[in-house]
Parts: C-alpha cells; sequence; structure tokens
C-alpha cells in the first residue's frame, strides 16, 4: 500500500515533512490541462522522493452531472485531463457524482478528543450547510431527480471510460458526503452499497472503480471489512477516516477514536490484495491551527501517518503473531 497525503499548504516545507513521516505519493486538486503544469508538479514532488497519488477535487464536471447543454464541454476537458494523466504517468482521478455542491457540514468547532476542533454534519441545519458552498448558492438548475443522475451517470461513463482506459488511468467514485438520498433540492445516487453494486456493473472496464472513502461508509452503518471483501480489487483508492454517528448526524473522529474496527479494515485491505494509494482524509484542527481550513489542516495528519504505517505494518505480520 502506497501511503498518501493531500498537502495543505502545498510547500516545499511541508513536502519534505510527509516525505520524512513516510508517505510516498501525494494527492493534488485539479491543475488543469497543460501538461508542462503536470509535470512540474511531479518534477517538484520527484525532489522530496514523492510521486502524484491522484488528481481530486475540483474537476470540469458540473455540467455533465447536471446534464446541461455544455456537458460536451466536461466531456472534451476530461479527455484531455486523461491524455495528460498518462503522460504524466498520475493512476488515478478521484471524482463525485454530487449535483451542485460538494462535501458539506454544519459545524466546523466541535470538540474532539483533548479540545481539538472537528466537523459534523446534522441534517436538520443542513440549510446552513449549503451556504458554506458557492456552487450551491449560484445554482439556478431545475432539481434533478435521481433517474436523472443515473441516466447522466451512464453517459459520462460511456464518453470517458475508453479515454480513461486508453490512458491508463482509473476513475474512483467516492461516495456523497453526507452519504444522503438528496441535499438541497437535488436528489442524489451514491449513498447505498446497491449505488456502488449498480456503478459497476455500468462498466467492467478496469479503469470504472471506487474510491474507498471509510468515513462516508461508516455513516451508512455498512460492516466496513466485509465492504471491502465485497468489491475487492475495484476499490482503486482509499480515503482513510472515520466518524461517529449515522448519516444523518455525525462528527468526524480521529483515526484511532471512532468506532470502525481500523485493524479489521486494515486486514481487509490486505486480503483482497490492494496496493494503491490510501490518504488519511479529513482530521481535527490541533491547538494553533483554528484558522485552518477544516479537515484539511497537518498537524493531526502527522499522526494519522504513524497510525496508518503501523496498521500497514501490523498485517504483514505472519498469522498469530
Amino acid at each position: 500500500m502506497q501511503l498518501s497525503s493531500v498537502v495543505t499548504p502545498f510547500d516545499d516545507e511541508n513536502l519534505a515533512r510527509v516525505a520524512q513521516l513516510g508517505v510516498s505519493a501525494v494527492a493534488i486538486r485539479y491543475p488543469g490541462l497543460e501538461l508542462r503544469d503536470l509535470l512540474e508538479t511531479r518534477e517538484r514532488l520527484s525532489r522530496h522522493g514523492l510521486k502524484i497519488a491522484a488528481i481530486e477535487g475540483e474537476l470540469p464536471i458540473q455540467n455533465a452531472i447536471l446534464g446541461t447543454t455544455d456537458q460536451a464541454n466536461d466531456f472534451s476537458r476530461m479527455k484531455q485531463l486523461f491524455a495528460i494523466m498518462g503522460e504524466a504517468e498520475v493512476p488515478i482521478c478521484c471524482y463525485n457524482f454530487m449535483p451542485a455542491t460538494d462535501w458539506a457540514r454544519t459545524d466546523t468547532k466541535v470538540r474532539e478528543r483533548g479540545g481539538s476542533l472537528t466537523t459534523a454534519f446534522r441534517s436538520s441545519d443542513a440549510e446552513s450547510a449549503a451556504s458554506l458552498h458557492s456552487i450551491s448558492l449560484s445554482d439556478s438548475i431545475s432539481p434533478i431527480s435521481s433517474d436523472q443522475l443515473w441516466s447522466n451517470l451512464q453517459r459520462f461513463l460511456e464518453e470517458l471510460l475508453p479515454a480513461a482506459e486508453a490512458a491508463g488511468v482509473a476513475l474512483a467514485m467516492h461516495p456523497d458526503d453526507p452519504p444522503l438520498a438528496s441535499f438541497g433540492k437535488h436528489a442524489r445516487i451514491m449513498n447505498r452499497l446497491e449505488d456502488f453494486d449498480r456503478l459497476l456493473e455500468i462498466s467492467a472496464s478496469p479503469s470504472n472503480g471506487i474510491c474507498f472513502c471509510q468515513g462516508n461508509f461508516a455513516a451508512m452503518g455498512v460492516d466496513i471489512p466485509d465492504t471491502i471483501r465485497r468489491w475487492g480489487e475495484r476499490i482503486r483508492y482509499v480515503h482513510f477516516r472515520d466518524v461517529q454517528g449515522t448519516a444523518d448526524d455525525f462528527i468526524e473522529t480521529f483515526h484511532d477514536n471512532g468506532p470502525t474496527d481500523m485493524v479489521a479494515a486494515m486486514k481487509a485491505y490486505r486480503d483482497i490484495g490492494f496496493t494503491g494509494p490510501i490518504r488519511p482524509d479529513h482530521v481535527p484542527q490541533l491547538a494553533g491551527e483554528e484558522q485552518g481550513q477544516p479537515g484539511y489542516t497537518m498537524l493531526a495528519r502527522y499522526f494519522a501517518y504513524g497510525y496508518i504505517r503501523a496498521l500497514i505494518q501490523a498485517t504483514e505480520l505472519p498469522a498469530g503473531c
């Protein structure tokens, strides 16, 4: 398994630190469509002994998700993206299919262990969550149904999987966050195990895969190790995190302070032969980081690296040790 991370801010000091702590690859945001820019990022990482694990976030796909008249432009941009990813040997594009928003929380200052700050979601306060995302405020599209979203996803995959496969890129679908059947005025379609089964049935292409975000699947109430084994090699990327609660009402926890049996989860990844990138996802903010971006500060991420490395090494031991 490749211990991976986001790095915020993305500067040489932080890159040096994560490399020193055992990270081997870094997930980056959508870099645009210039091969030169992607190669420059790859070279910058290589100076620290790091590679690009995946591209995720801020992808130009909202028109494709919503099925607008501009969706062809999204398809064209994504095909260009896959082409430069292939040239730069970037293996994974992590995406979601949430219309007109991204991950949402209703509180970013809930107290976790030792007074650290973490994020939470409560569906009764969802109206305030929508205001956190400018894309939601500018959303003028009529409400979209689950049937429309499935139709749009079918076309999305039919258009893009051949280009992704030709470039050697895996598409990894991230669950809805929070994993609710609707959010705001729109339906959502990636919030149950059956939804992911249906996703995989659309195409058997090796480029049609899953980003297994443990926090979202934990909020769905599923058995995490069993679900990892359910999808096996179709899991191409792992967001390692945990939550306490349900899809309607949860808080994010430290990696070692939630309800999921993380040892059993790591053993399941070992059992399916997972060798892709695994990264700590959202983390609490520690003292002195109160002004940082919720979920994406660095200090608790350092703790998570050691925790994840220990789990990886523990599952390498022979049975009975």
